[in-house]
C-alpha cells in the first residue's frame, strides 16, 4: 500500500495502479476521455491533467496526465489546482473545436460523456468562430449509426474494435489535421462486438441504430436489470422500455460475468419482444371467432387436465420458476424437459462433470486470466461469444507478463506493452471441425472430426498422466499436435480447457474433462468451460426430469390426454415427421409462449406468455450462477409471466402442490426448498417487501418525463402506474434515490454522471465488484479434494463411409439463436440456409457451389444450397443449425445420399 496526498488530504492506496483509476476509485471527480478501465491508458486526450509536487516544500509544480502516472508512495497531487483546471478547461476548448452544436438532435444527448466532461471542467463559451472542419458519414451496417463530425478523437474506439476484440475492418485513417475513424470504404462492421462501440464512444459518434429507429432520449425510458437471453454464458443486460414495447439492451456491469460489454446478438436481438408475431390474446381451437376471457379459458381447462393423463414439457428458454410451476402442476413424474435427445445428453454430461469433478469452472473474467488455452469442438464467436472475447484476452495474457518484465511498463501502459508485445499470443490451440474466427490468434489449429478431436484430446489426458489407455492408430501430426498441446498446458500456471455443445459431442466434453482433472492433480490451478445451448439449459437440467422422446412414446402409445407445453417449439427438438405424428396423437395442446411457431400451430388452446421484458425470474448460466432478471415492463392486456398463468390452472383445477404459491418470493422459496442444489435461490435479491427508507426502488429516472400524455390518444386523464408486487421495483420514476443492491439496479447514474461512465461511482474499485458484491450466486462448486472421475471411452477413428455424410452442426451468431432471428437488424446479417462440403465430397456427388444437394435423413428427404470449403474433413456436412429453413435436428446424424 502507498500513501499519496491529494489537495491536502492522504489516502491509502494500492501501488501499480495509474493516478487517474486511483483518484475515480477514491470518489474524485476528475475528467477523461480516450481511458477506459477495460482499455487502459494512451494519454491521446490531455484532458485528465493535474498538479504534481515534489514535496510539501514544492509550491509550484508541474503539469501531469493523471492517466499516464503511476501510483507511488508519498505523491503529492493537486486536482484543484488552478492551473490544472484551466488547462483542462482549455483541452475541453480544443477538442470541441470542431463539434457540431447538435446536442438537442444527437442520440448522446442527455447521456453523453463530453457533455459531463464539459460541465465538469466549466467550459462554456467557444472562442472559435469559424468553419467546422466536417466529414462524410459512413453506412455501417444495421446496428450502429456513424456521425463522424462528433469525434474528439480519444481513439476509444480503434482501440475497443481493433486491440481488444481483434476486429480487422475499421481503423483510423489520418491526413494532416484530418483523422477519420471508420472502415476503409462504407459496409457492415464484421465483429460480433461492433455494438459496443456505442457505449465504449464518449460522444454520439457511434450510436444504436435500433434505438435511434425507436426513441433517442434514454432518459425517457423505463429500465429494469436483466439477463440475456441469447446463449447460455448469462451476460447481464439492462432492458430499456417506452410506450409499452422495448427499445433498447444495453450492458449492465457485473464483475465476475460480462464486465462492461455484449455480444451484437445479446444487445440487438430484443426486438421479437415488439415482433407483430406476438401471442397476445387467450385462444381455443374452434373458439377462434372471438376473443376468449382468462377466466374462461381456465374455465375450459378444468376438466381438461386429468392426473396422470397429463403432461408437462418444459424449456431451456423458460425461467426455472416457469418450469418449477409446470413440474409441480402435472406432478415430478409427468414432467419431460423440452430439449432434443442430443441436447439433453450433453446438458446431463455438463451437470455429471461441473458436479462431480474436482476443477472449478471458472466466470467469464476469471477465464480472462488464464495463461494457455484449449478449445475442443467448439467455435465460440458463434456459440459463446462472450466467452471468446474473454480467450482473446487470456492469450495476452504470458506475452503481456514477458513484456512487463522486459520493459518494467505496468499493464495500464496500454500502447506501450502492446507495442512490446507486437503480435506475440500465448499457447493457444483450437481442435474444431471447421475454422473458426479465433484461428488467427491461435498457436495451432486443427480441423476434423468430432471424434477425431476426441481422440486426440485423450491423448493430451494420458499424456498429462490421466489413467486412461493410450489412443492406437493416432497419425504423426496427431501425436505431435497431442505432445505440444501436453507440454503447453503443463507449462502453464492457469490452464484453461473449453469444449461444449458447439460439435454435438459428448467426447469432447469428456476429455476436456479429463484434460482439466489431470492438469489439477498435477498442481495446476486449471480450469473447464462448458458451454450450453440456452438461457436455462443448465437450470432446466438440474430441476431434472424425463427426456423428451419419453414424452413422445407415452403420447403415441395413448397414455396421454393433453400436453402443456411451457415456451418451446417442439419443432426446434423432435425431427418434424415425429412432431407431427406427436401433436397427431395429443388430444389437448396448451401452449404458454411469445411468438407464433409451429408449434403454435397445432396447440388447441393459446397462453400468451410474457417474454423476459414483461416476467421475473432465474435463469442459471453455464458455470452454475443463478441470477434474477426482472420485468421493465408489464404485460400489455392478457399477456403475464408463464409461472403466473400455471399458478392460475393450479388453482383452476385445485393443485395441493401450488396451493399456497401465490407470488414470484412464494415460487422461489418453495423451489429453494425443493432440493438442495437450489439452496438460497429465494436470496439471489431482495424480497418484494423490501425498502430502503420507506420506499422502492423506481425503474424511471428522475427527469422521466411524458407520463402524463403518454396515452393521451387513449384517455386523457393519467392512468395510475401499475403495481409490482412481486419485487422491489415500481413503475415510477417516484422512490428511493440513492444506490439499491447491486441486483437490482435498473440504471447507473450518478450527480454529474449522466452517461454509462457512471458505473465507477458504484464500484469497490474502477473495473472491480460493484459496492455490495457481483449479482448471482453460483450453485456448483467443485468438490474439494475429490477424486477425478475420469472417462475411459475412446471413440474409433472416423472413417467416411461410401454413400453416405456425417451431418455435424455449425453455429451461427445471427440466426441459430431461436427468438433473435425475429429482429429485423439480426435477420439482416443471418446467411441463407446451405449445407457445406469437401470440395472431394462435392465432385463425388456431381455437385458444385450453390447447387442443389438432396440427403435422406432418418428415412426423410431434405434439399440444400451447397457451399465448400477443403479444411472440413471428407465425408461430413456441415449444418447450420436454428436457421429458418433448416429443419434436420439432433445433429450429428448420417444423411444417406
Amino acid at each position: 500500500m502507498a500513501i499519496i496526498h491529494i489537495d491536502g488530504k492522504s489516502y491509502e492506496v494500492k501501488e501499480g495502479k495509474n493516478l487517474l483509476e486511483t483518484c475515480l476509485s477514491l470518489g474524485l471527480d476528475l475528467p477523461y476521455f480516450c481511458w477506459h478501465p477495460a482499455l487502459g491508458s494512451v494519454g491521446a486526450c490531455r484532458q485528465c491533467a493535474v498538479k504534481s509536487f515534489k514535496d510539501e516544500k514544492d509550491t509550484k509544480g508541474k503539469l501531469i496526465m493523471s492517466c499516464m502516472e503511476p501510483v507511488k508512495d508519498q505523491l503529492r497531487i493537486s486536482v484543484s489546482d488552478k492551473e490544472a483546471a484551466a488547462f483542462r478547461e482549455q483541452v475541453i476548448g480544443w477538442l470541441m473545436t470542431n463539434h457540431p452544436h447538435d446536442c438537442a438532435v444527437c442520440d448522446e444527448g442527455g447521456s453523453c460523456h463530453l457533455q459531463d466532461m464539459t460541465v465538469m471542467t466549466g467550459h462554456s463559451y467557444r472562442n472559435y468562430h469559424f468553419s467546422k472542419r466536417t466529414y462524410k458519414n459512413q453506412y455501417l451496417g444495421p446496428f450502429l449509426n456513424h456521425e463522424m463530425n462528433r469525434c474528439i478523437q480519444c481513439y476509444r474506439c480503434v482501440r475497443f474494435y481493433k486491440d481488444f476484440a481483434g476486429g480487422k475492418d475499421l481503423d483510423v485513417f489520418a491526413a494532416h489535421n484530418h483523422v477519420y475513424f471508420g472502415r476503409y470504404k462504407e459496409g457492415t462492421l464484421e465483429s460480433e462486438f461492433s455494438g459496443n462501440l456505442a457505449e465504449v464512444c464518449p460522444t454520439g459518434v457511434f450510436t444504436d441504430k435500433t434505438l435511434k429507429q425507436h426513441y433517442t432520449r434514454k432518459w425517457d425510458m423505463t429500465y429494469a436489470p436483466s439477463i440475456c437471453q441469447g446463449c447460455g454464458l448469462g451476460c447481464n443486460i439492462i432492458a430499456g422500455e417506452r410506450y409499452g414495447s422495448l427499445r433498447q439492451i444495453s450492458s449492465r456491469y457485473n464483475g465476475a460475468v460480462n464486465g462492461y460489454f455484449l455480444c451484437d446478438r445479446g444487445r440487438y436481438g430484443y426486438e421479437f419482444v415488439n415482433s407483430e408475431r406476438r401471442i397476445r390474446e387467450v385462444a381455443i381451437r374452434g373458439l377462434m371467432d372471438h376473443a376468449i376471457d382468462p377466466g374462461a379459458a381456465l374455465q375450459y381447462l378444468q376438466d381438461k387436465l386429468p392426473p396422470g393423463r397429463t403432461i408437462g414439457i418444459g424449456s431451456p428458454r423458460a425461467s426455472l420458476e416457469s418450469n418449477f410451476v409446470l413440474q409441480q402442476l402435472v406432478g415430478e413424474d409427468n414432467f419431460y424437459l423440452g430439449m432434443s435427445d442430443a441436447e439433453h445428453d450433453l446438458a446431463t454430461l455438463a451437470l455429471k462433470i461441473l458436479k462431480n469433478g474436482p476443477v472449478r469452472t471458472p466466470s467469464m473474467q476469471e477465464a480472462a486470466t488464464a495463461d494457455a488455452v484449449l478449445i475442443l469442438g467448439e467455435d465460440l464467436l458463434n456459440t459463446a461469444p462472450m466467452m471468446a472475447l474473454s480467450v482473446r484476452q487470456a492469450v495476452r495474457k504470458q506475452p503481456l507478463q514477458d513484456a512487463m518484465n522486459t520493459t518494467h511498463v505496468p499493464a495500464w501502459q496500454d500502447a506501450a506493452v502492446r507495442e512490446a508485445m507486437q503480435d506475440k499470443h500465448g499457447p493457444f490451440y483450437i481442435l474444431h471441425i471447421q475454422p473458426t474466427g479465433l484461428d488467427e490468434i491461435a498457436t495451432r489449429t486443427y480441423h476434423t472430426a468430432p471424434d477425431n478431436i476426441t481422440r486426440i484430446g485423450f491423448a493430451v489426458s494420458q499424456l498429462l498422466g490421466a489413467p486412461v489407455a493410450a489412443v492406437k492408430d493416432l497419425s504423426e501430426e496427431e501425436q505431435q499436435l497431442a505432445q505440444a498441446i501436453a507440454d503447453a498446458l503443463l507449462a502453464a500456471e492457469r490452464p484453461l480447457i473449453i469444449a461444449g455443445y458447439g460439435c454435438g459431442c459428448e467426447g469432447t466434453m469428456r476429455e476436456a474433462a479429463n484434460i482439466s482433472w489431470a492438469l489439477q492433480q498435477k498442481g495446476k490451478a486449471a480450469m473447464l468451460v462448458l458451454t450450453t445451448p440456452e438461457c436455462n439449459s443448465l437450470g432446466l437440467e438440474m430441476l431434472g426430469s424425463h427426456r423428451l422422446e419419453t414424452a413422445v412414446n407415452a403420447v403415441l402409445d395413448g397414455d396421454i390426454d393433453t400436453v402443456i407445453i411451457l415456451e418451446n417449439d417442439l419443432y426446434r427438438r423432435l425431427d418434424r415427421h415425429i412432431a407431427d405424428q406427436f401433436f397427431q396423437h395429443c388430444k389437448e395442446v396448451v401452449l404458454l409462449d411469445h411468438l407464433y411457431n409451429a408449434t403454435a400451430e397445432k396447440a388447441t388452446v393459446l397462453l400468451p406468455a410474457g417474454t423476459f421484458a414483461e416476467s421475473d425470474g432465474t435463469l442459471v448460466n453455464n458455470e452454475g450462477r443463478a441470477q434474477r432478471f426482472f420485468q421493465v415492463f408489464a404485460g400489455s392486456g392478457v399477456v403475464q409471466e408463464s409461472w403466473r398463468w400455471l399458478l392460475q390452472l393450479g388453482a383452476a383445477t385445485n393443485n395441493a402442490r401450488l396451493k399456497n404459491l401465490v407470488y414470484l418470493d412464494d415460487v422461489t422459496q418453495a423451489l429453494a426448498r425443493s432440493a438442495a442444489i437450489f439452496a438460497g435461490i429465494d436470496h439471489l435479491t431482495p424480497p418484494a417487501d423490501f425498502r430502503i427508507a420507506g420506499q422502492k426502488i423506481p425503474r424511471e429516472p428522475h427527469r422521466y418525463s411524458g407520463r402524463t400524455a403518454m396515452l393521451a390518444n387513449v384517455n386523457v386523464s393519467e392512468p395510475k402506474p401499475p403495481e409490482d408486487a412481486d419485487t422491489a421495483l415500481s413503475f415510477t420514476m417516484e422512490g428511493y434515490r440513492g444506490e439499491p443492491p447491486s441486483s437490482m439496479i435498473p440504471f447507473f447514474w450518478w450527480p454529474g454522471w449522466n452517461s454509462v461512465q457512471s458505473i465507477n461511482k458504484f464500484q469497490t474499485e474502477v473495473g472491480c465488484s460493484l459496492h455490495d458484491g457481483d449479482s448471482g450466486k453460483r450453485l456448483i462448486e467443485p468438490k474439494a479434494n475429490g477424486q477425478a472421475p475420469y472417462f475411459s471411452y475412446s471413440p474409433d477413428n472416423f472413417v467416411p463411409l461410401a454413400g453416405h455424410l456425417m451431418l455435424v452442426p455449425l453455429y451461427h451468431i445471427f440466426g441459430s439463436e431461436e427468438l433473435s432471428v425475429h429482429t429485423p437488424a439480426v435477420a439482416e446479417r443471418m446467411p441463407a440456409p446451405y449445407i457445406l462440403l469437401n470440395p472431394e465430397d462435392a465432385q463425388r456427388y456431381q455437385v458444385v457451389e450453390s447447387h442443389q444437394l438432396q440427403l435422406s435423413v432418418n428415412g426423410h428427404p431434405y434439399t440444400f444450397t451447397v457451399k465448400t470449403d477443403a479444411r472440413l474433413h471428407k465425408g461430413m456436412a456441415g449444418i447450420p443449425v436454428g436457421l429458418p429453413g433448416i429443419d434436420v435436428v439432433g445433429v450429428p446424424v448420417l444423411a444417406k445420399l
